[in-house]
């Protein structure tokens, strides 16, 4: 933390720290404190490490992604991404909220509810849900299909966006994942994403097909254009 960081804020930071470990059943364990001069620390910076445990049941990876498997998302994107920015850069914009969310809540459920029949799952967070798929496409030698008019973006995001000429889709996200799922699981995968709080706009946004690894989007001009890794710096650099 920066010297001469106000005690307020830093007591609003570590008792959200603790409200956040605690919903989510994380322990902390050990920590540490340093002091930098005025000025260099954007008053406070946090870095973390956790560990934790695949269970040996739980097989996901691009290995097992296959054309005519679909691709879903477990809620709007753009939502954090957009929300740091405009927080840091003090725009003034309204109706901007951060999406950070505990996802084992829902994605624990998912995986025993759905089996097998899930392939792959991350979160879109560094680069945001382009270069995620962007990523999988090139890992899996697969390409990937999605549809703009499918990919759910709130509008305040979107409005915003526009603003700033960031596109929705390269902007980080924290509280949502992006999961390939069989083809025959979609709609049971789609309802059982749907009843929970923190899946309830989840949307099948497209579709794998055989390829080499490219993704495309088609519009809701109805054209199509192909997606790309995120090229420059991202905006806000987050994690």
């Amino acid at each position: 933390m920066e010297e001469g960081l106000d005690y307020n804020i830093l007591e609003k930071v570590i008792s959200s720290v603790a409200s956040a470990a605690d919903e989510a059943g994380v322990n902390i364990v050990a920590g540490d404190t340093k002091v930098v001069e005025r000025g260099h620390g954007d008053q406070i910076y946090i870095n973390t490490t956790g560990i934790g445990v695949i269970a040996d049941n739980i097989d996901l990876g691009p290995h097992n992604v296959k054309p005519g498997d679909v691709v879903i998302i477990s809620g709007p994107v753009g939502d954090h991404g957009l929300t740091v920015l405009a927080a840091r850069e003090k725009f003034g914009l309204q109706g901007l909220k951060s999406d950070c969310a505990a996802l084992h809540k829902v994605i624990l459920p998912f995986l025993e509810t759905l089996g097998t029949a899930v392939k792959w799952l991350r979160d879109p967070t560094r680069g945001g849900l382009a270069t995620t798929l962007k990523e999988l496409a090139a890992s899996a030698q697969v390409d990937i299909y999605v549809n703009e008019e499918d990919i759910p973006v709130r509008e305040e995001v979107r409005g915003a966006a526009e603003i700033l000429g960031l596109d929705p889709l390269y902007l980080a996200n924290e509280g949502k994942f992006c999961a390939v799922v069989d083809k025959t699981a979609a709609e049971r995968a789609l309802f059982f994403l749907r009843q929970h709080p923190l899946s309830k706009e989840a949307a099948l946004i497209g579709e794998v097909r055989a390829g080499l690894g490219r993704v495309y989007l088609h519009t809701s001009l109805g054209a199509t254009r192909e997606l790309y890794y995120l090229s420059g710096l991202q905006l806000p650099r987050i994690c």
